[in-house]
């Protein structure tokens, strides 16, 4: 009777192990996105077991481990980010789309395995080097979109690394090569995808820059080292009439958090305005949660601001969920506006400042309660130094205003 019972079990063991889709083939992938009919954006992954494997852009390096199978097809996300992407297995060869459900955009994806380089190039040799700072303009010309950057890279022969600060944020880990004359950089975190393509003459660049298959724009830039933008200190303010800030926000609970909740009573409050769309953003909860954890014993509070472009409350909170997860991120996230990440609305909910002109933003309270310092943007990892510069101002002025 017991071998009876046992060999239905036996057959059942193996009947799920033979319908058990196959994984994909470890090793290193390379990535294809359709940005436009004649630019592909590329990107390199590896895969190292069954359910992990990771991303590559620079010197940056993204863990994935949220990874479905059934049947034929293969679904990613990587941490914290609503896209995914979305293939069908065959051959060592994925195809299928990378996708962002709340912003309706589709871009198609290939992925071919044993192929380690990220862009072709041929025999073309370089002929220009970009390595140092580049003044810049995106939509040159156009009076609306137009807006100023720096470009930071460095090449070592074909190879070119770097990124592009604005007065907002910086463009992240970009790799790509020289190919004769032509800048090709790209970027992939599953939030964004970014392309930029310019050809280089002498000590200026004309490029385009794609971002997905949505968005591209013209680019101009001129070499000069000893160029810099506007201090981010000084982007945003408080409107005449004002000298603190008001808000009331719920947490995931539907607590609603106002800054005059005795928390905050006493102590040097760091306000950050923010998505969890947003890699910037990102990068900068990341720091701002290991501080935070590292200095619990002092009088310092964070308290962060999420604008989401989710349709609906319930996946605001959900995203914002899985970021403090994904991060640990111990102080409060408010869900300050939903279905739209639009700064306009976003400063109608602060109606004290002249204007929300970034994602992130930090506001930097004292413990009487007054703005000290509003600083726009975030220069993350990427941009080597000037991140160092800004870890170095931020824990020097905390201290200061601890100190009061």
């Amino acid at each position: 009777m017991r071998k009876l019972l046992i060999l239905p079990i036996i057959l059942l063991f193996l009947s799920c192990n033979l319908n058990r889709p196959e994984a994909l083939k470890e090793g290193v992938w390379r990535a294809e996105l359709q940005v436009s009919e004649t630019e592909v954006l590329p990107f390199n992954f590896e895969v190292t077991s069954r359910d992990a494997f990771k991303i590559f852009n620079a010197e940056e390096v993204i863990m994935v481990t949220d990874i479905t199978y059934s049947n034929d097809t293969v679904v990613f996300k990587a941490p914290v980010f609503e896209g995914y992407i979305e293939a069908v297995s065959k051959d060592d060869v994925l195809k299928g789309s990378y996708i962002k459900e709340s912003l309706g955009r589709v871009v198609p994806f290939t992925a071919t395995f044993g192929t380690k380089t990220r862009f072709d190039i041929g025999n073309n040799a370089p002929i220009a080097n970009v390595t140092g700072h580049w003044e810049t303009v995106f939509s040159p010309n156009t009076e609306a979109d137009s807006y100023i950057a720096k470009g930071i890279f460095k090449q070592d022969g074909t190879k070119v690394t770097g990124t592009f600060r604005t007065t907002t944020g910086d463009y992240r880990y970009l790799e790509g090569v020289m190919d004769g004359n032509m800048m090709k950089l790209s970027t992939f975190d599953g939030a964004h995808a970014f392309l930029f393509t310019a050809e280089v003459n002498d000590s200026t660049m004309n490029g385009t820059f794609y971002s997905g298959n949505h968005w591209k724009e013209p680019f101009v830039a001129k070499k000069n080292d000893g160029y810099e933008l506007p201090n981010a200190n000084d982007l945003t303010f408080l409107n005449e009439g004002y000298d603190a800030l008001e808000f009331t926000f719920p947490d995931a609970d539907g607590k609603q958090i106002s800054l005059s909740d005795e928390r905050y009573k006493d102590k040097v409050v760091v306000v950050q305005i923010m998505g969890t769309w947003c890699p910037n953003c990102l990068d900068e909860s990341k720091y701002y949660a290991e501080f935070y954890k590292n200095n619990a014993e002092k009088d310092i509070e964070f308290i962060a601001l999420a604008f989401e472009y989710a349709k609906s409350e319930e996946k605001a909170f959900s995203s914002i969920k899985r970021l403090k997860d994904d991060v640990g991120i111990p102080y409060p996230i408010l869900l300050a506006q939903y279905g739209t990440s639009s700064k306009t609305k976003a400063q109608e909910k602060l109606p004290m400042l002249n204007h929300v002109l970034s994602y992130p933003t930090s506001i930097f309270i004292d413990k009487k309660g007054k703005v000290r310092k509003i600083h726009t943007g975030f220069n993350g990892p990427a941009t080597g130094a000037k991140y160092i510069e800004f870890k170095t101002e931020f824990t020097g002025f905390i201290e200061e205003l601890l100190g009061e």
